[in-house]
């Protein structure tokens, strides 16, 4: 052990004495002490963040699944409000119910095509690395409120029979209608309008 220091001292003071010496000096590397070697390079290449170029057709499906989106919320209390005066209204005007349907259908359409295209563009962009979270979030919720309204259009029929179907029928509908509400806003606010 003590050989490399002495080694190394008697090569600086013959570099030191040597004018016609060049000053770099080359030492082997086992012999220099540990503190005095540079610092190790590391061995695992560091990830790099790759550019991610999207189709054409993702952006045109963006735009859809965005003007579903502020479309939403004003359906969702038109239906709310036309719920409601089926269930209040003593005499009940001839085109509540006939409204209603309808509208229920523009929503189940609004969101079969909001949920196509959601699924596509998130396949489409699966290598993304960017508000993962989020988007799954977003995801996870729409999917969720997909099933409470398939469930919401199951349980129609028991709500002309009884007002227990009423309740049940209402229920569904507000907890799908929240929890779809949750999912949009989680992006709107995040990535905004």
């Amino acid at each position: 052990m003590l050989v490399a220091p002495l080694v190394l001292a008697m090569q600086l003071q013959a570099i030191a004495h040597d004018t016609t010496a060049p000053r770099a000096l080359l030492v082997d590397a086992r012999l220099m002490p540990v503190w005095a070697l540079p610092p190790a390079q590391d061995t695992q290449p560091k990830k790099r963040r790759r550019a991610i170029q999207y189709s054409d057709a993702y952006y045109t499906r963006l735009q859809i699944h965005r003007v579903g989106s502020w479309l939403e919320l004003p359906v969702f209390g038109a239906e709310y409000w036309l719920g409601q005066k089926l269930i209040n209204d003593a005499p009940v005007a001839g085109w509540v119910k006939p409204t209603h349907t309808t509208v229920a259908a523009v929503l189940g359409g609004l969101f079969v095509v909001n949920t196509v295209t959601g699924v596509v563009n998130l396949y489409e962009s699966r290598s993304s690395t960017d508000d993962r979270a989020l988007v799954w979030t977003h995801s996870a919720l729409m999917l969720a409120a997909d099933a409470g309204f398939l469930v919401t259009a199951a349980v129609a029929e028991d709500a002309g029979h009884s007002i227990s179907g009423q309740d049940h029928h209402r229920n569904v509908a507000l907890t799908s209608i929240s929890i779809a509400t949750v999912g949009t806003l989680i992006m709107w606010v995040k990535r905004g309008l």
